[in-house]
């Protein structure tokens, strides 16, 4: 009996459009809300949620973890050599 192999071409390749989607969509937030903060930086019509912009500039786009804290809670350094 012959082995069947699929072509999953069109599977890989949509999947690559969904998080290549993702991507621009994700970043395009990124910037809205960083051109919104600088808005309020300048502008005093934006004076009473510049407090609340900053807040969620803080909590969505400044939270970086270095990979190092990332790797060693998943595992991947096992020993003390490793570090």
């Amino acid at each position: 009996m012959k082995n069947l192999l699929f072509n999953d071409q069109a599977y890989i390749a949509g999947s690559f459009q969904l998080n290549e989607d993702f991507i621009i969509q994700t970043s395009l937030l990124a910037c809205f809300k960083i051109v919104t903060y600088n808005h309020s930086r300048t502008r005093a019509s934006y004076r009473s949620t510049r407090e609340e912009l900053r807040e969620n500039l803080n909590n969505s786009l400044l939270n970086y973890t270095s990979p190092a804290i990332i790797l060693a809670d998943l595992g991947f350094f096992q020993s003390e050599m490793d570090n």
